[in-house]
């Protein structure tokens, strides 16, 4: 999963990024609300956090902008107002829900999981190929009835390939999906990761699912691929 936090205080902004990070989220930080609103229109994330008091274009402004650009990801709102009046104002504009500063991290990190599990329900309940099928709402991972525990990077790997099943996924793509805008394109980090998925995914099984296609990506298909 990956989370996009809009906040300006620089504390707030450290504190939520590393309590996000702890559980294996992949994390992008903006300072104010234009560099969010270009963020949040430029990459595709599975929720955004977003304060309300933001210098030059607000909170409000921002998720209006989004909104208008008919991007439907979930937005939490942060506000030191607790006022009606915001948060009816906000909920009016699109947000998902609120959360009043200060706030303990437990509380966030559970709205957090909340707005995710309210997006995956949106989604196909099991995707499936072949013989493997992934839960998204429970993380769980089946092939020919065989249970397969995923961490979270190979687990949102797979979640992709499945979804675009037959299709020839790009590195970038992984990378975009998986990682954060600070990914390094020049570490190996895609190929140990596709490396530990193929174990899990492939080994003892027939016949391979996921394949290489050299100098393009991965593609997850029944067939003989390139490797």
């Amino acid at each position: 999963m990956r989370i996009l936090v809009v906040e300006d205080e620089p504390k707030v902004a450290r504190f939520l990024e590393r309590g996000l990070r702890q559980q294996a989220y992949a994390v992008d930080v903006a300072g104010d609300g234009e560099e969010g609103l270009q963020l949040a229109g430029d990459h595709d994330y599975d929720l955004i956090v977003l304060d309300v008091m933001l210098p030059g274009r607000d909170g409000f402004a921002v998720l209006r902008g989004l909104r208008e650009m008919q991007r439907v990801t979930r937005v939490l709102m942060l506000t030191a107002r607790d006022s009606v009046g915001d948060r009816v104002r906000g909920l009016d504009l699109g947000a998902d829900d609120y959360l009043v500063k200060p706030f303990d991290l437990d509380e966030f990190l559970a709205r957090v999981r909340a707005l995710l599990r309210r997006a995956a329900t949106e989604a196909p309940l099991v995707v499936r190929h072949a013989d493997l099928e992934l839960d998204p709402r429970t993380r769980r991972v089946r092939r020919g009835g065989k249970a397969i525990e995923l961490t979270a990077k190979p687990f949102a790997i797979l979640d992709l390939l499945l979804r675009r099943a037959g299709q020839v996924v790009s590195r970038a793509e992984l990378a975009e999906h998986v990682w954060d805008r600070y990914f390094d394109p020049f570490s190996n980090v895609i190929d140990v990761t596709m490396h530990q998925l193929r174990e899990k995914v492939d080994r003892g099984f027939s016949p391979r699912l996921i394949h290489t296609v050299r100098g393009v990506g991965y593609v997850l298909r029944s067939e003989t691929g390139e490797d």
